[in-house]
């Protein structure tokens, strides 16, 4: 029989008309708006990228009806979404809960919540980008955490197309050191996500499975509690805090994005096999398709990558499929950044670049 696969892109939920993004950005197009005015900064320098599908609307249920179809027919079966909650209520939600959950095709891709529980960045707007000062503070207490979890389980975990593993919602954890900061350290968090789990199962679910997202470096022990340098901070951590699952959200937090996009690549996935011996749970491997975030910042920043073609992400494509294939008692997944990271460049979706390039070497490589 044929392996399958599940091929899971992450989505940047800002390409919607959210009231209280408008503060980023005020034209009411979301982050379109970074992309539409983005320009060269440099000889050379690709930008602006434009979209094949012009500037959709992701909150547009027939929008996402389209998308949806063109995920399935090329292989991408999962949608991650960004999902965030500042000052109390969520933030940029309604790409998720007018877009994608009101599609009427939305079975033919699952999707799961990563928790992009980072601060608030002034990035965002391109007028005080400079200035990388915090917005909202992403840190919450125990409270807050209870709250949001009765929220999640109740509003997207019983949903018939949210992916699971062995029965279990997945949902992933983007920052620790900041839920560890909020919920006071390793005892804290730790009691925390045992409630989340047990309050799961006390809602008629099997569980949770629980995934972190690893980065190269982390903060030291006033944030953590733990000794140690950032590696071996995050093993006890993931350790320590029970999570069932690890994989990575972009190379950019594993290895530093200037060069060449063929090294930067074999960088990154040289450390898979580190870190599958590093961790006694699985990790599913992770792609990125590119990294360039100039259009969040008016002066240019070195820190990006060229030389990405559509051919040198497929192999990287390969090497995850060999990962996966060599790893078979564990959920076949592999994970891709992104579907529309558009201001990172990023993303699947098809631009007047190079068309559907991307997705065509997703289709070769898992069908």
């Amino acid at each position: 029989m044929q392996q399958t696969y599940d091929v899971a892109a992450y989505i940047w939920p800002a390409y919607h008309d959210d009231p209280r993004a408008r503060i980023f950005f005020p034209h009411g197009m979301g982050e379109w708006e970074r992309v539409i005015d983005a320009r060269p900064k440099v000889d050379g320098h690709q930008q602006p990228r434009k979209p094949l599908w012009g500037y959709q609307n992701e909150a547009d249920p027939r929008v996402m009806e389209m998308q949806i179809d063109a995920a399935a027919d090329y292989g991408v079966n999962i949608f991650i979404y960004d999902w965030y909650w500042y000052d109390r209520r969520p933030f940029l939600e309604e790409s998720l809960n007018k877009g994608y959950l009101k599609a009427r095709n939305n079975h033919r891709v699952k999707f799961y919540l990563m928790w992009a529980n980072h601060d608030a960045p002034t990035i965002w707007d391109i007028r005080t980008s400079h200035d990388r000062r915090v917005v909202w503070d992403a840190a919450l207490d125990r409270e807050e955490f209870e709250r949001i979890g009765n929220r999640l389980i109740s509003k997207y975990f019983t949903q018939p197309s949210y992916y699971r593993i062995e029965s279990r919602p997945v949902f992933s954890i983007y920052d620790l050191p900041t839920l560890m900061r909020g919920l006071g350290g390793v005892d804290g968090t730790r009691a925390a996500l045992e409630w989340f789990r047990d309050r799961a199962v006390a809602s008629g679910l099997d569980g949770l499975h629980l995934q972190a997202v690893l980065r190269h470096a982390l903060p030291h022990v006033e944030v953590t509690g733990i000794t140690g340098d950032g590696a071996s901070i995050q093993n006890h951590m993931v350790e320590q805090l029970g999570f069932d699952s690890v994989t990575h959200y972009q190379w950019c937090h594993v290895v530093e994005p200037k060069g060449e996009y063929q090294p930067y690549g074999e960088q990154a996935v040289a450390t898979w096999n580190g870190i599958d011996e590093e961790f006694n749970i699985p990790y599913f491997p992770h792609v990125s398709v590119g990294w360039d975030n100039n259009p969040r910042y008016v002066a240019y920043q070195e820190s990006n990558i060229t030389g990405n073609t559509p051919d040198r992400f497929e192999n990287f494509l390969r090497k995850a499929q060999k990962f996966v294939d060599e790893h078979p008692n564990q959920a076949p997944m592999v994970t891709i950044n992104s579907w529309n990271e558009w201001t990172e460049a990023s993303y699947l979706q098809p631009d007047t670049d190079h068309g559907y390039a991307y997705l065509d070497a997703v289709k070769r490589v898992f069908g």
